[in-house]
C-alpha cells in the first residue's frame, strides 16, 4: 500500500477539522440552554408558572364537573389546583394564594357559579 502526500494532507484536514467540531462541543456544551439574561429568564419562568397554575385551574374546574354526579354541584378546592400543579407540571413550591387567583379566574372564565362551588374565595 502506498501512501501519497496528498491523501495525508486531505486526512489531516478531515481529522483536523472532526477533531476541531468535538473540542467545540465540549467547550460549548450548554451554552445554548443557558439564559443570556437573568431577567428575561426570571420572566419566562413566571410566565410558565401562570401559565401551569392556569392549565391547572381549567384541568380541576373539568374534572370537578365530571365526578359531579346528576344536579349536583361540582366541588373544586385550591388543594386539588396545587395538587395538579405540583404532580402534572413539576412545580416543587406552589403558593396557596396563586392557586386561589387561578381558580377565581377560571370560574369567572368558564360560568361556574351556576353549578361549582369552591373554597377559593375564602
Amino acid at each position: 500500500m502506498q501512501w501519497s502526500v496528498g491523501g495525508v494532507v486531505a486526512g489531516l484536514i478531515v481529522g483536523g477539522g472532526g477533531l476541531g467540531l468535538m473540542v467545540a462541543g465540549v467547550v460549548w456544551k450548554g451554552r445554548a440552554t443557558r439564559p443570556f439574561a437573568a431577567r428575561r429568564a426570571r420572566v419566562m419562568a413566571h410566565r410558565a408558572y401562570v401559565r401551569d397554575l392556569t392549565r391547572a385551574a381549567d384541568r380541576a374546574i373539568d374534572a370537578a364537573r365530571r365526578a359531579a354526579g346528576e344536579g349536583e354541584p361540582a366541588i373544586v378546592t385550591v388543594e386539588a389546583v396545587e395538587r395538579l400543579v405540583r404532580e402534572r407540571y413539576g412545580h416543587a413550591h406552589v403558593e396557596r394564594r396563586h392557586a386561589a387567583a387561578a381558580l377565581r379566574r377560571g370560574f369567572r372564565e368558564h360560568g361556574c357559579a351556576a353549578d361549582c362551588v369552591t373554597d377559593a374565595y375564602g
